[in-house]
């Protein structure tokens, strides 16, 4: 029966803020059984932040939490890491409001779990397995979960610009298919949005560094890690904010041009509506699994 993983060792990296544009420092710490991933402002005694759907912010641009005045930002890299990599339990401490972009993919991410070692626990891992389909469209943006033996991904994208256009990505979620196809896929903007973002004090940290840009023609900072680099880095935004779940899940997602404000919208709406899912433990790795048990239902989220 899979169990639940932590990490062995204590790592940390800094950098800046996306959208702040401020300095900040990340240490990564493991957690104790049924924790969950835990973000603390050390900047702020330790204010706990759990990454929950009771905690989501509503923000469009990023997937932000938010506890009692206490802001947590741009978290769906790091979130679509651990979630992943198959990490439960840890505990991501920093001393600012924004996590660091890095190089604008889960990558960093990746390399700095690898040396921090992850572990299993004794605690059985649980799953949200879902039994009922739940759609949500919304200005022709569509997200949908249905049943499934795994957990299976479909994204879809369609931006009037003759670098990107249609795209379309689907995977079976492992560890070892998040590493090779969605964690190198950076996030992405447009020169012609910079100055208007700008003065909404947006994207100050951003640049040719941590995202792929692009003119009105073409990728200006190439070459591109993947011809549909793109869609891949929606995915891996959409698995970040699933994070949100509280645990990994069985099922089918389809999302085309969803988006962080619908990504979240499914979580709380999901977690709503209980006759959709159940929470169960499984002998098997879920991709493949055979065989079920009913554990619990939640009673309230």
């Amino acid at each position: 029966m899979p169990r639940q993983t932590t990490i062995r060792h204590a790592i940390e990296t800094s950098g800046v803020g996306l959208h702040s544009g401020s300095p900040v420092k990340l240490r990564l710490k493991p957690g104790a059984p049924n924790q969950g991933i835990e973000f603390r402002r050390s900047d702020l005694e330790g204010f706990r932040v759990e990454a929950a759907a009771a905690n989501i912010a509503r923000v469009s641009y990023a997937t932000s939490l938010m506890k009692k005045g206490v802001f947590i930002s741009t978290t769906e890299h790091l979130l679509a890491a651990l979630t992943g990599c198959g990490i439960d339990n840890v505990t991501v401490e920093i001393d600012n409001l924004e996590l660091p972009i890095l190089d604008g993919s889960a990558q960093p991410y990746i390399e700095m779990l690898d040396q921090a070692q992850p572990r299993q626990q004794l605690r059985a891992r649980h799953y949200l397995k879902i039994v009922e389909p739940l759609e949500l469209e919304e200005g022709g943006k569509f997200i949908g979960v249905y049943p499934g033996s795994g957990w299976q991904l479909c994204y879809e994208i369609n931006f009037p610009h003759p670098a990107i256009g249609r795209q379309r990505f689907e995977l079976d979620l492992t560890p070892a298919n998040f590493r090779r196809e969605l964690a190198p896929a950076r996030t992405f903007g447009f020169l012609r949005d910079v100055a208007a973002m700008r003065r909404q004090g947006l994207i100050r940290g951003g640049g040719y560094e941590n995202a792929v840009v692009l003119d009105e023609r073409r990728v200006v900072n190439g070459p591109l890690r993947f011809e549909d680099e793109f869609v891949r880095h929606k995915m891996l935004d959409l698995i970040g904010d699933l994070a949100l779940l509280g645990m990994p899940m069985l099922g089918r997602v389809h999302a085309d041009k969803a988006g962080h404000a619908l990504h979240t919208a499914l979580v709380k709406r999901l977690l709503k509506q209980k006759n959709t899912w159940r929470v169960v433990s499984i002998e098997e790795a879920p991709v493949r699994a055979q065989r079920e048990n009913v554990l619990s239902s939640i009673a309230s989220i």
